[in-house]
């Protein structure tokens, strides 16, 4: 009976760690698909207020950009890119929501350095992130930047630079995401998958 409860509880304990674990490597994800739900979750503003996606989702649809952090260049770079084409986004109907792992405070440097006015949120514990199965294990040189960036949350992930198109029920209609953090999706290939999926 104790072997047989020990293995129990072993196999519960694999289970769990199973579906916690965080990949190694950023080639090591396995993020949600198209036509699978982003995971209704409730993340923090740059106003530190507390906010839940569905209800961010249902007014519009929804260009969802998961990015490493206002300490990135390769990020600002395309949020800033992203601003300069929002009117155009908004003009086919859709909003911006960006999230990272920083904290609130460092999200209105960011809002202020890249010229952004649209939703940036702060998901520092990883929640969404992890559940979206974009978060890998962060090599050791980028520890301390992400550990001062959030406020000490996170110390240990990165997410994958992704782009998700989301409709007003989360359902993912479209997603680009790419391992190398080097490589965006251009606003115009952007732009075109919106016209193509109106």
């Amino acid at each position: 009976m104790k072997k047989l409860l020990f293995m129990l509880l072993a196999t519960i304990s694999f289970v769990a760690n199973a579906q916690t674990a965080v990949p190694k490597t950023a080639n090591d994800i396995a993020p949600l698909l198209i036509g699978e739900k982003i995971p209704d979750i409730t993340l923090k503003t740059a106003k530190n207020a507390a906010v839940q996606l569905s209800d961010l989702f249902k007014n519009k649809k929804t260009v969802l950009v998961f990015y490493r952090g206002g300490w990135c260049p390769y990020c600002n770079m395309h949020l800033s890119a992203l601003a300069e084409a929002e009117k155009q986004i908004l003009d086919l109907g859709y909003q911006i929501i960006a999230i990272s792992p920083d904290t609130p405070e460092n999200l209105k440097i960011t809002a202020e350095k890249d010229k952004v006015k649209y939703t940036l949120l702060s998901d520092s514990k990883g929640d969404l992130i992890k559940t979206a199965g974009i978060a890998f294990e962060a090599p050791e040189n980028y520890k301390s930047t992400i550990n001062v960036y959030s406020n000490g949350v996170n110390t240990s992930f990165l997410p994958v630079p992704s782009v998700f198109v989301v409709n007003t029920d989360s359902d993912i209609l479209f997603e680009y995401i790419s391992p190398d953090f080097k490589h965006r999706i251009s606003s115009e290939l952007l732009i075109s998958v919106l016209k193509n999926l109106k």
